[in-house]
């Protein structure tokens, strides 16, 4: 009877090991914007704020009626598309990149500008991964979250196991 004890231990701590080295959530954020007048794109920016290398800003407008225009800091401040960096405005919407460290300018040259219609986006590099916590270090509580997080895995594993250990 104790080696199907053992057995069921170690079929467990294979099964948590397994649901630990799950990949975890890719670096690149998908973030939509609809693109319109009369947003308060400051409080837009706290709501979705931080933004990292390698994000995706998707701006949806309609067309004919709005575009982006990327611009220096100059051109954003004094709501100026002169010397755009880049203008779109076919389509109903546009995806850009922040793929560098720095911040992005973009702005509507509808006249919208000067009503709000502008963003300023400042792409930070991405944090490292925090270091995974030692044995020593995991409480009963991270143990238990971890468990209910993965309950339907690991309560297929074990009523596959407890199957198998029967038929032995």
């Amino acid at each position: 009877m104790m080696g199907r004890t053992s057995v069921a231990a170690a079929a467990a701590l294979l099964v948590l090991a397994a649901c630990a080295a799950l990949p975890a959530r890719t670096a690149a954020n998908k973030i939509s914007i609809n693109w319109k007048p009369n947003v308060n794109y400051t409080d837009w920016l706290k709501q979705h704020s931080p933004f990292y290398k390698d994000d995706w800003l998707v701006f949806y407008y309609t067309a004919g009626q709005a575009d982006v225009v990327q611009v220096d800091e100059v051109g954003y401040n004094k709501c100026d598309s002169t010397n755009a960096i880049y203008n779109y405005s076919k389509g109903r919407s546009f995806a850009f990149q922040l793929n560098e460290t720095k911040t992005y300018y973009f702005i509507c040259s509808y006249g919208y500008c000067f009503g709000g219609m502008r963003l300023a986006i400042k792409a930070e590099k991405l944090p490292p991964p925090s270091p995974p916590p030692s044995a020593s270090d995991r409480s009963a509580a991270a143990i238990a979250a971890f468990a209910r997080s993965h309950a339907p895995v690991i309560y297929a594993a074990v009523a596959v196991l407890a199957a198998l250990l029967r038929m032995v």
